[in-house]
């Protein structure tokens, strides 16, 4: 049984950091290519950074300079390392994993809520 848990999130105010993580069991990890998306109500969920099996990584560009996306297969684990956060990075984040696919991946974490506001 593949199992994602999203940890991490919570409410910053503009210009902090927050860092994402999302473990994971029931795959062989070291083989899964990993994504993290976000979703405010009434829009599409959206991608925001992914990263291979071979570590090569890729980031919306609304993100880059700002979030990082990174990965320890010793723990499992898939970071999302957010930086210089603004209000408009406020949403649910979801963590997502697949094999051998295209975006999105098969599976998903239930998500995390950022919220970014003085």
């Amino acid at each position: 049984q593949v199992q994602l848990v999203e940890s991490g999130g919570g409410l910053v105010q503009p210009g902090g950091s927050l860092r994402l993580s999302c473990a994971a069991s029931g795959i062989i990890f070291s083989a899964f290519s990993m994504a993290w998306y976000r979703q405010v109500p009434g829009k599409e969920r959206e991608l925001v950074a992914h990263i291979t099996s071979t570590h090569s990584t890729n980031l919306a560009n609304s993100v880059k300079g700002r979030f990082t996306i990174s990965r320890d297969n010793s723990k499992n684990t898939v970071y999302l390392q957010m930086t210089s956060l603004k209000p408009e990075d406020t949403a649910v984040y979801y963590c997502n994993a697949g094999w051998r696919q295209s975006l999105p991946y098969n599976y998903w974490g239930q998500g995390t809520q950022v919220t970014v506001s003085s």
